[in-house]
């Protein structure tokens, strides 16, 4: 694809649509219409990857409920396998999802699945911590997803190429630096002073505002990604490959929500 198709989003990259047959060419159809990739059809998909994975979210969530009043299994006896499971098992349906992309309508709902064994469990952690959090980390997430739909659907949020370099880069950027703070971590240096950037202090909660709004503005990418797939004449099943696109942004942002309020709660 055209260099104009670039998005910070690993699942929807620069060569997404490479080598991919193409139902629709020119002003018309060089098959059936409707095999075509559709944004109502990507729409319904993302639905359903959402349910999926807020129906595994509720087993582990409910799992760590029930440990907390059973005497024979602590809460993270009985979440840690599942977060376990779905830590390794998201990586992987992740990875067969962006190589084999035919395999979405399978691999993408796995990914849900996955996803959501992960996201519960670890909710439930901070919710007990800071109740509420987790409810008010879902609201803001799907606020940030419709207000930005319909900024994009009305062209109050223009997608340039300025636009997209600029998130581009700036995704890339803290790509890094989380991996040079994983990797750093290894060798025992660490950033949880409280006035670091994993702080409550004001030097923390800003870096996570920005990185709040980079993941906001990545779903910008992504539709306007989803919407050039549509217009090139992708196929079918690459409704839940866009799908899976969006989960992975939203789950970015969901994390990146939760992360500032628990900070700001820290704070208070």
């Amino acid at each position: 694809m055209p260099q104009l198709m670039r998005t910070a989003n690993p699942a929807l990259g620069d060569k997404t649509f490479d080598n991919l047959p193409r139902v629709q060419y020119g002003g018309g159809y060089s098959g059936n219409r409707a095999q075509a990739m559709t944004l109502n059809g990507t729409v319904n998909k993302t639905g359903i990857l959402l349910v999926l994975a807020f129906a595994s979210a509720a087993w582990t969530w409910r799992l760590f409920l029930l440990s907390r009043i059973a005497d024979d299994i602590t809460p993270a006896e009985a979440v840690g396998p599942w977060m376990l499971l779905g830590l390794v098992g998201g990586l992987i349906f992740a990875l067969v999802t962006i190589f084999k992309k035919e395999w979405s309508p399978v691999t993408a709902p796995a990914y849900a699945l996955c996803e959501g064994l992960v996201l519960g469990g670890l909710s439930a952690m901070f919710d007990l911590r800071y109740p509420g959090i987790a409810f008010q980390a879902v609201g803001l997430t799907f606020g940030t997803l419709f207000v930005l739909l319909l900024a994009y659907r009305s062209g109050l949020i223009q997608v340039t190429q300025k636009f997209r370099l600029g998130i581009v880069a700036a995704t890339g950027g803290i790509a890094v630096l989380y991996l040079g703070e994983m990797l750093l971590g290894f060798f025992g240096v660490h950033f949880a002073g409280p006035n670091g950037i994993n702080g409550s202090g004001v030097i923390g909660i800003g870096f996570s505002l920005i990185v709040v709004t980079i993941a906001a503005l990545n779903l910008v990418l992504d539709f306007d990604f989803i919407e050039k797939g549509v217009q090139y004449g992708a196929p079918k099943y690459m409704e839940w490959y866009g799908a899976f696109g969006i989960l992975v942004t939203l789950v970015w942002l969901y994390m990146e929500i939760l992360r500032l309020l628990s900070k700001i709660n820290r704070r208070n």
